[in-house]
């Protein structure tokens, strides 16, 4: 079944990625040399992709979870003929380049996932399963397998080391994500060395405990024994696949089978060395004819696979008109007609807890938009998060739309990024705001790789009250706002949380963070109007001076803002007159234009007091040198939510008394 043919075409994988990390003189050659071979049969004999469209949405996935081999990634990317060009391989890792340090989905075309945080691949990986399967169980129809693919993953040592990989793997084997496989390259050696110092786990044992299926190939240099592994893989109809493969780091390089080899370049006398050793007698950055032509078939295999699909969603899309129409509008990122239709309205006088808007909005949401779905860490409870006409998501109804994670932060952020990368999907998350912490690198990497999901965190501040701090968020939004590409929205009262949950499901390019109340929140009068537009914008006047110019500005985001809007009546009855901001994005506000930004904080008003129950950090821009933040840098107690808000401060009354104890002088910012 395998020639000579394919014996040169993994030497070339070998090659191209040695000469990519020694032209930069940075890399880790360890990997590619070690999985070269793995990574050649999947791509050139069992995966389903087409180099010439790489968005097509019934493609196999493909996730190099341990990212540091991105070599092996970008070498297969231009032998099969995506766009990667030599001239790409030639400039890995320099500035802009196509071929960065670590795999980045939307900068090299056909990356699938941004990889390098290890066990996050695997993690995506499973969201990715997730998706096909929901997919598939809503527009699947007899004779129409419209979504059915696989999602392949090569991960290390490392991966399975990291936490994430319990969570993720857990929940794979529970949901029996049977398209998932797990390609393991076990070559026992990490960074610091051999991986008999810190990992001796059973991996079969593991696996087969989270209700995995597991395959061994005992030669990582056999081709065939590969690819039977991984037919048997395919064969599942019940659980995923790990094959560990074993391999030895850094194959045929003069350190091969030891650390030195995972992340230092070879050196012009080790790489000539290693090709050597492989038989290599071309020049440096060449692709043999014969491996050009093989590479070609591979291709050509993927372009007729789409082709083929391309009639057969002609056929359905006549026989089921209804469901085509949904099917291509969710797979655009596209929210289909009338979406916000029989969304909640507010009026002055009523009140509700942030996260129970946050449950009317998600109920009606998920009855207009079919492919909306989401989750929550075992606090569907809590968090509100979970809709009560649709199904759970589980093995026996796939169909559901409510995913229950468990206790699982790291991977529930991991898993929703994989789905929104899958494509057709509208996702969200949800826990409490001070368990973010458990998911934070995954947020990072939604934002890193600009993914629409959206994060609903309840329990915004210690207004959650006798759970004490272990409980209560102090640093979280403050740290949340300093992330680049990441959008917090802080809704101050009911009209507010539905314009921001407008905000994030119309979202195309960053995620969307929602910091929730615990407690209600009443209508505020003017936030009827004035929202929709202000919340967009990040912050607004909600309530005027009374004059032409304020003497002070008063900002809050959240449930501080009723509690200075009542500052502003008792400072009115003393004869100050100062305007109320609500600031429940700073992201959005800082986008907006210096003339609009001066109309809602005026340069030369320097009496500025800022309330929010959190960390004072972020305000200091906003209110100036001049200014004050009544805010909270400890972390808190366990007592009475309202005992509690008291005695840090945050009443009326100590609102008023720390803007009259500011002195009107020039702004310092």
């Amino acid at each position: 079944m395998f020639d000579s043919i394919d014996e040169l075409s993994v030497k070339t994988i070998r090659a191209l990625s040695i000469d990519m990390i020694e032209n930069a003189k940075s890399g880790h050659p360890g990997l590619p040399l070690d999985a070269a071979p793995m990574g050649y049969v999947l791509w050139a004999k069992q995966m389903k992709f087409n180099p010439k469209d790489t968005h097509w949405i019934n493609r196999d996935r493909f996730v190099l979870s341990a990212g540091h081999g991105s070599a092996l990634l970008y070498s297969l990317l231009h032998l099969v003929g995506a766009k990667v060009s030599m001239d790409d391989i030639k400039n890995f890792k320099t500035y802009k380049s196509n071929t960065p340090g670590h795999p980045e989905y939307g900068v090299t075309d056909g990356v699938d996932a941004s990889t390098g945080p290890l066990g996050q691949g695997l993690g995506m990986a499973v969201g990715m399963a997730m998706a096909e399967k929901n997919m598939a169980s809503r527009y699947n129809k007899p004779d129409f397998p419209v979504i059915d693919h696989y999602t392949f993953v090569l991960s290390g040592d490392g991966d399975l080391m990291e936490g994430i990989s319990h969570e993720a793997a857990s929940l794979a084997g529970h949901q029996k994500l049977n398209k998932l496989i797990v390609l393991y390259d076990s070559n026992d050696v990490s960074l610091d060395g051999p991986t008999k110092n810190t990992f001796t786990d059973d991996t079969r044992k593991r696996f087969e405990a989270y209700g995995w299926n597991y395959e061994f190939v005992k030669d990582g240099n056999d081709l065939a024994e590969i690819d039977n592994a991984i037919t048997r893989a395919k064969a599942q109809t019940e659980k995923p696949t790990i094959i560990e493969i074993k391999t030895i780091i850094g194959y045929g390089a003069p350190n091969e089978g030891t650390n030195l080899v995972h992340g230092n370049i070879l050196g012009k006398e080790g790489a000539l060395s290693a090709k050597k050793r492989y038989g290599w007698n071309y020049p440096e950055f060449t692709v043999p004819k014969e491996v050009n032509d093989r590479f070609s078939e591979a291709a050509e295999k993927g372009k007729k696979a789409e082709d083929n699909w391309v009639q057969l969603f002609k056929a359905y899309k006549e026989k089921y008109p209804g469901l085509a129409e949904e099917f291509e509008t969710a797979v655009t990122g596209e929210l289909p007609e009338n979406w916000d239709r029989g969304l909640p309205t507010y009026k002055k006088g009523d009140s509700e807890a942030g996260r129970m808007t946050s449950h009317k909005i998600i109920q009606q949401l998920s009855k207009n938009i079919p492919y909306f779905w989401g989750g929550s860490a075992d606090l569907f409870g809590s968090n509100r998060t979970d809709v009560k006409d649709e199904e759970i998501f589980q093995p026996e109804t796939p169909e559901g739309r409510n995913i229950w994670f468990g206790v699982r932060e790291f991977g529930e952020a991991a898993a929703v990024n994989g789905i929104a990368l899958h494509g057709g999907s509208k996702v969200y998350a949800s826990t409490f705001l001070v368990f973010s912490d458990y998911m934070r690198n995954a947020i990072r990497l939604s934002a890193l790789q600009k993914l629409p999901v959206t994060y609903i965190f309840t329990h915004d501040s210690i207004a959650l009250g006798p759970d004490g701090p272990t409980h209560q968020p102090i640093e979280h939004l403050t740290s949340f706002r300093s992330m680049p590409g990441v959008v917090l929205l802080r809704p101050g009262d009911p009209n507010e949380a539905l314009e921001s949950w407008k905000l994030a499901i119309q979202s195309r390019e960053h995620p969307t963070l929602l910091a929730l109340s615990r407690q209600d929140l009443p209508v505020l009068t003017g936030t009827d109007k004035l929202a929709c537009e202000g919340v967009a914008r990040g912050a607004y006047v909600l309530s005027k001076q009374k004059g032409d110019k304020p003497e002070g500005i008063l900002i809050a985001s959240g449930s501080e803002v009723p509690l200075i809007l009542e500052a502003q009546k008792v400072l009115a009855g003393s004869g100050i007159d100062v305007s109320v901001v609500s600031m429940p994005s700073m992201e959005l506000f800082e986008q907006q234009s210096a003339e609009y930004k001066e109309s809602v904080l005026p340069y030369d008003v320097t009496k500025r007091v800022s309330v929010e129950m959190g960390s004072t950090l972020c305000w200091g821009r906003y209110v100036g040198l001049n200014g004050a933040s009544i805010g909270i840098n400890h972390f808190g107690a366990s007592a009475n939510a309202d005992e509690l808000i008291r005695v840090s401060g945050f009443t009326v009354e100590n609102v008023v008394e720390t803007f009259k104890s500011l002195k009107a002088e020039k702004q310092l910012i």
